[in-house]
């Protein structure tokens, strides 16, 4: 058996594992109880893994400060996603999610986004019924293919195949479901191989069709193949496309299902929003609900894997961290637990894109997109996307709620909240006034 990373001293440890090691069945809670028992700052022992968990204000400030060459994140972040995806779908990539977000490329998505949003809407009728969750899961495939797979794939007759592949390849259920990737190991990830092949079909089949690269992602995509041919190159494009994909909506959908949600069950910010209050105040409220029901969901475990010897300071003590351990926080137990009423929905707690720390709580104690050079650069793009879409489905549509509760899956642990159970809703179109 190998000898688990150094950490001295040693934190408290704490009795419990992390749920892709074993039966956890609620994760906040679990965490929750080994920070009561140790303290702020303790040791997950997981598997083969140790977790160094950090939760003091300057515990907090030293895990966002340390330099990416000697604790990655994003090391950390493909160790937990390569326990669902195929590892065949990270060689040889030449287009990668991060590289999307400039301000060009988002301008050109704007307008993938509104005929996204147009089909979505099309399918509603008078009296339908829909699932928050589901709808929009749909229409953030919509949207991230339509950006850069090329916007024709929306009329492709394979399009609801290629998205049934791209949910049964979804690396978020790494973390959604990490209890499953047991089970993925041991099937040698078989459904998630059979999976990116026909995505992987489909796709080339919708690029090949086009006989110019094209001005959009895609064509940039097609473009950065060209020393390549045959078999390769479609396939090396279409799994750029399936990557990128993936990297980019895993979380979309649920930040968007939650901002939907919170709407419905908040008719006085919704009508708020209807209305509008014509002065500076409220001008910028859909964007602070989006804001707002992201760090809510937030269920994310932030983790930086140790890649050289670190020293981090909680400011009770130093600890020196060997490489091979893995630095942790974990949001819900700093988003809703940090200060009093913080699980509870309130927009006006933010002052435009900046959230209103209570008095004695540092900034990294909040955290929606991240903090520092970590932070998402999908930020501005994805909150401009969920608002459209508020506008755009509340404007048209009343949603009378048939659900009577919405909560997280208790055993998630990374990204925004699934919900556990349906989140139902009766549409009815508005009335001109």
């Amino acid at each position: 058996m190998t000898a688990l990373p150094v950490i001295d001293p040693m934190p408290p440890v704490a009795d419990c594992v992390l749920p892709w090691d074993g039966p956890v069945a609620d994760t906040v809670a679990t965490i929750g109880r080994a920070r009561s028992d140790c303290g702020d700052t303790f040791v997950v022992d997981s598997g083969e893994d140790r977790y160094l968990f950090l939760f003091t204000p300057a515990g907090l400030a030293a895990f966002y400060a340390v330099p990416e060459k000697q604790a990655s994140k994003g090391i950390a972040d493909w160790k937990m996603l390569r326990r669902k995806l195929p590892d065949e779908l990270f060689i040889g990539r030449r287009t990668l999610p991060h590289e999307l977000f400039g301000r060009e490329a988002v301008a050109s998505y704007l307008g993938a986004l509104e005929d996204a949003i147009s089909l979505q809407l099309a399918e509603l009728s008078d009296g339908c019924e829909i699932e928050l969750f589901d709808f929009s899961r749909r229409l953030g495939h919509r949207l991230g293919l339509a950006s850069w797979a090329g916007r024709e794939v929306l009329g492709s007759a394979r399009f609801d195949e290629l998205i049934a592949a791209l949910d049964a390849l979804d690396g978020a259920e790494a973390f959604v479901a990490p209890a499953r990737m047991r089970e993925v190991a041991r099937t040698g990830k078989a459904t998630e191989q059979q999976a990116m092949a026909q995505a992987t079909e489909i796709l080339a089949a919708s690029i090949g069709a086009r006989s110019v690269p094209g001005d959009d992602l895609l064509g940039t995509i097609i473009q950065r193949w060209d020393d390549t041919s045959g078999a390769e190159r479609m396939t090396g494009i279409a799994r750029d496309v399936i990557l990128v994909h993936i990297g980019s909506m895993s979380n979309l959908f649920a930040a968007l299902g939650w901002s939907l949600v919170h709407l419905v069950q908040h008719p006085d910010v919704l009508t708020r929003l209807r209305s509008g209050s014509g002065n500076g105040a409220d001008a910028d409220l859909a964007s602070r609900c989006v804001l707002e029901s992201i760090r809510i969901g937030q269920r994310s475990i932030m983790l930086r894997t140790v890649l050289e010897p670190v020293v981090v300071d909680d400011g009770s003590r130093a600890y020196d961290v060997s490489p091979g351990a893995t630095l942790a926080t974990f949001l819900p137990l700093t988003n809703l637990a940090g200060g009093p009423g913080l699980d509870r929905y309130d927009p006006d707690r933010w002052r435009g894109r900046h959230f209103v720390v209570p008095a004695g709580l540092p900034a990294e104690a909040i955290t929606t997109f991240g903090h520092g050079p970590h932070a998402c650069p999908a930020r501005p793009f994805s909150v401009t996307a969920i608002v459209r879409v508020i506008e755009r489905l509340f404007g048209a549509y009343d949603l009378e709620r048939r659900f009577s509760d919405a909560v997280p899956l208790p055993g998630q642990i990374g990204g925004v909240a699934r919900a556990a159970e349906p989140c139902t809703v009766l549409a009815t179109p508005r009335t001109a006034a």
